[in-house]
């Protein structure tokens, strides 16, 4: 990526998909170029939380609401550290921001960051075109980075796929670090960082758990030294097939029986740990909208996604594997997609969702009380 941290104003944009389908408008935050796997996600609020969650590592993100940057920029609901997603494009940015938490506006953000954008495009005609070809590499230029629309394309054509990308190290902590219970504590918990939300370890220290969130690269030994009540492993970004570290490291934690849980990359990560294998969904799963079955309870939930892979389990009956009975336990309405997976014989389960849902909806906030019930029991 390159950029230029100076006002968009006018500046002309565009954006170019591999398949050589070009949409023509105006800057939005820095300006310069930048390359990515061009996603759309459905959520109406939270975008703050979408550009800091480390899930878009290498994704330029469509926004499929028109109006973006009503609410401005805080101080507080940043997900992580810093932006990740490669760049942003809207439709109609808000001029003004009007929020008594805001700080400054989204696009002086962008800038700040130098996340290049777009904005003043199609995006419907964009997400459909997304739906229809599926998820593709794109490339945002504006200012001076713009060529000829053959030059461009040939530039995107160029970066690598999402397939196959490994890209969980790069967002994740290298130092360990703790989140304390909040009142008293009740449980220790190891939380393997492979693009962690900062809401996730709110979330379980909100329940008297003191989390202990390690690097992606945290050994067997690294996770027992805390003493861990439970395990979880987070969410992330790329390909779960190039993560063999993290499967063999879940693999010793069920071989422990030790309570886990796991949420998008982490039940990627389970379901492979189990011995199922992983697929690259034709455009994913985006935004804080997405309804799932639990099929334990019959409840549907309203549910927080960001995914581009699924598991591929059976959903129709029980799966024997070298760590006991498992089965699906979540499935998506739209699509069947495989949404979450739990082992009879042992306390184990996952989630391809996000419970923690800082932007709402809170439907599955449920999923870390189960998770205080594992160990609960695994105590008893």
């Amino acid at each position: 990526m390159t950029t230029s941290t100076r006002g968009a104003g006018k500046v002309p944009a565009v954006l170019v998909l591999e398949d050589g389908r070009i949409f023509r408008g105006r800057a939005y935050g820095a300006v310069g170029e930048t390359f990515g796997e061009a996603v759309f996600s459905t959520g109406m609020t939270g975008y703050q939380e979408t550009l800091t969650d480390p899930s878009y590592d290498r994704q330029i993100v469509v926004a499929t609401a028109p109006q973006i940057g009503n609410t401005g920029w805080n101080d507080e609901d940043d997900e992580s550290s810093r932006i990740w997603v490669s760049g942003y494009v809207v439709r109609d940015p808000a001029r003004v921001p009007s929020n008594w938490r805001a700080k400054r506006s989204l696009d002086a953000e962008l800038v700040a960051q130098g996340v290049v954008g777009i904005s003043g495009i199609d995006t419907r005609a964009l997400t459909r075109h997304l739906r229809e070809r599926g998820s593709m590499r794109a490339g945002v230029f504006s200012g001076e980075a713009i060529a000829t629309d053959a030059e461009l394309v040939a530039r995107v054509r160029a970066q690598p796929h999402m397939k196959g990308a490994s890209l969980y190290e790069e967002v994740a902590t290298k130092e360990a670090y703790v989140v304390p219970a909040v009142g008293e504590k009740r449980f220790t918990v190891a939380a393997v960082d492979l693009g962690i939300k900062g809401m996730t370890p709110q979330r379980m220290a909100e329940r008297g758990i003191e989390v202990h969130v390690l690097p992606a690269t945290a050994t067997e030994d690294d996770v027992y030294a805390v003493s861990p009540d439970g395990v979880f492993f987070s969410n992330g970004p790329g390909d779960p097939a190039t993560a063999d570290g993290p499967v063999a490291l879940m693999s010793a934690v069920l071989e422990r029986r030790t309570p886990l849980f796991g949420i998008c990359f982490g039940n990627q990560i389970l379901g492979r740990a189990l011995g199922f294998g992983t697929y690259k969904l034709k455009y994913g799963h985006r935004g804080i909208n997405q309804p799932v079955q639990d099929r334990t309870t019959g409840k549907v939930e309203v549910t927080a996604h960001n995914h581009g892979f699924a598991v591929d389990a059976p959903l129709d009956k029980v799966s024997d594997t070298r760590f006991g009975r498992a089965e699906v336990s979540h499935v998506c309405l739209n699509d069947d997609v495989v949404e979450g997976l739990q082992l009879l014989d042992q306390p184990a389960f996952s989630v391809q969702y996000h419970p923690e849902a800082a932007a709402g909806p809170h439907d599955a906030a449920y999923l870390f009380d189960r998770f205080v019930s594992l160990m609960e029991g695994q105590r008893a």
